[in-house]
């Protein structure tokens, strides 16, 4: 039996006070976490930053692409998560030799959010503590001026396996005031995310259903996540053909093929010679745009 797949879950309470998305992202972790090779702390903190992505594209942008980037403290390495619209996420490690991304002493979250005419980014200090939830908390409040609380936890099994989960509250302008009190009191009390991830049973329904306890809502939709990546071999020789011509021409004057592994999926491409001939304009570095010992 193939397991369930990761779907993200929006509602809204019937009296317009709160919007709530909740999502399972087990399976895209998994997947995130293999392919980058990675276990540990780093493995969880690449899953939570996975999940937040989601959560930002799903309540600022969901047709839009999201990129987060994570900064650890004083140079401690950086992870990337990225989350598109079609539902493929991936995420990215680099660790610059370190153990894992140090957060410590605090560090650096930058969100990128690719709209019709241009980029928007926020940058903001994860605060000391607040570890990846504070840091997307104080994104939405100071780049986005929304008031949310947000949630993200990825817990791996002794077996290496994960699972991962997350929830976005959101205050809307109708809340009344008493309202706003429950919620918070609610909140306050509301179990640990990694403690509510050890029910096997938990979905993001029941997830709902927890935190809304009491409130009337409706579910607005309901879509799927996966693991993906954007990367071809059309869009790797579009890059290579950005490379200046001479170093194209060297390329093409040793002879041998590339082989080019990407960041993201792990997927290994062999580009040929001949992929780069036509590259290279004629009277360049070599005169023409031939292989050596054409001639």
């Amino acid at each position: 039996m193939n397991p369930p797949a990761d779907t993200v879950v929006r509602a809204l309470t019937q009296d317009g006070s709160f919007r709530v998305i909740a999502t399972f992202t087990t399976q895209t972790v998994q997947a995130v976490i293999k392919a980058q090779q990675t276990s540990g702390t780093t493995a969880e903190q690449l899953g939570e930053l996975v999940t937040g992505a989601i959560l930002v594209r799903e309540a600022m942008a969901p047709g839009y692409r999201v990129q987060a980037i994570l900064q650890g403290a004083q140079g401690g390495g950086s992870l990337v998560a990225d989350s598109h619209p079609d539902g493929t996420n991936r995420g990215i490690v680099n660790l610059g030799g370190r153990r894992e991304v140090n957060l410590s002493n605090g560090g650096l979250l930058q969100v990128m959010r690719t709209m019709p005419k241009g980029v928007h980014q926020g940058v903001v200090q994860v605060p000391r503590g607040g570890g990846i939830p504070g840091a997307l908390m104080a994104y939405m409040q100071e780049s986005e001026q929304v008031a949310s609380v947000i949630s993200v936890c990825t817990l791996l099994g002794n077996d290496g396996n994960a699972r991962s989960a997350g929830f976005f509250v959101q205050l809307l302008p109708e809340a009344e005031r008493s309202l706003l009190m429950i919620m918070t009191e609610r909140l306050d009390s509301f179990p640990p995310l990694r403690s509510l991830l050890q029910n096997p049973d938990l979905t993001p329904q029941g997830l709902l259903d927890e935190i809304l306890y009491g409130m009337p809502f409706t579910v607005t939709s309901n879509t799927e996540v996966r693991f993906g990546c954007q990367c071809s071999r059309e869009r790797l020789l579009a890059s290579l053909a950005t490379l200046p011509q001479a170093e194209i021409a060297s390329m093409i004057h040793d002879n041998k093929p590339l082989d080019i592994r990407c960041d993201g999926c792990g997927e290994e491409y062999v580009i040929g010679v001949d992929e780069l001939l036509p590259m290279v304009q004629p009277g360049g570095m070599f005169g023409r745009a031939t292989k050596p010992g054409d001639a």
